[in-house]
């Protein structure tokens, strides 16, 4: 059986701030609902281990997200995340990367996961990521010392939706700043409208309107 390793963060807050934050919930539970419904199993893990702080859970019309969350396996598997140091990285088929403000503090800078991931990506493996999520690309080095997205068309979350959800000046960095400085190509579509692009082995989501297209770019690839 296949099986996608999803890193969260461990960064309970925006930023250096004290709002309340961590993985946002419908980027993530959508995801794993097309995996459910694939028979495609996933871990959890972080940098540290634990219970990993989460957002978004009350959402009102998100009966996907409603009904991830009240999974008992969901829930034990994020409340008893896998420590990233435990991983071997050849079990996995593909890794995705969910958004929220939190990973923005630790994984878009963690040299741990990304060696996972530069390991994991030159082994044939896949890369995903939506929203914020992206950023956990950015610290990505291949064997050669190149940076994964130095050849990669990617998206991610933009400074207009920054704006409009009133996190401008909370942020740690500027995401699509970040990467249009590290990727061959960085494009946007208009706030909020679904947008993923597909180099390859890497798929990218513009912002939580595109978390199930990830999901079903990502089930796509791994049944190919």
């Amino acid at each position: 059986m296949k099986k996608v390793l999803i890193p969260v963060t461990n960064h309970a807050t925006l930023g250096d701030t004290d709002q309340a934050n961590g993985t946002y919930s419908p980027e993530l539970t959508h995801v794993v609902d097309l995996l459910n419904k694939a028979n495609i199993d996933y871990d959890i893990i972080s940098i540290q281990g634990g219970k990993a702080p989460i957002y978004g859970t009350d959402i009102e019309n998100d009966p996907v997200n409603d009904q991830v969350l009240a999974d008992d396996n969901f829930s034990n598997r994020m409340n008893n995340t896998i420590p990233a140091s435990q991983i071997n990285i050849d079990d996995y088929a593909a890794i995705f990367y969910p958004g929220g403000f939190g990973l923005l503090s630790d994984l878009a800078e963690n040299k741990q996961v990304a060696d996972l991931a530069a390991s994991h990506y030159e082994a044939g493996g896949i890369l995903a990521a939506v929203c914020h999520g992206p950023a956990s690309l950015l610290p990505i080095t291949l064997s050669n010392g190149e940076k994964l997205l130095a050849s990669k068309s990617v998206t991610g979350f933009t400074r207009e939706e920054e704006v409009d959800y009133g996190t401008i000046n909370d942020i740690p960095f500027l995401l699509e700043e970040s990467l249009a400085r590290t990727a061959a190509k960085y494009s946007k579509v208009q706030p909020w409208g679904e947008f993923v692009i597909e180099d390859e082995r890497v798929i990218t989501g513009q912002n939580p309107s595109s978390a199930h297209a990830v999901g079903e770019a990502l089930v796509r690839l791994l049944n190919a």
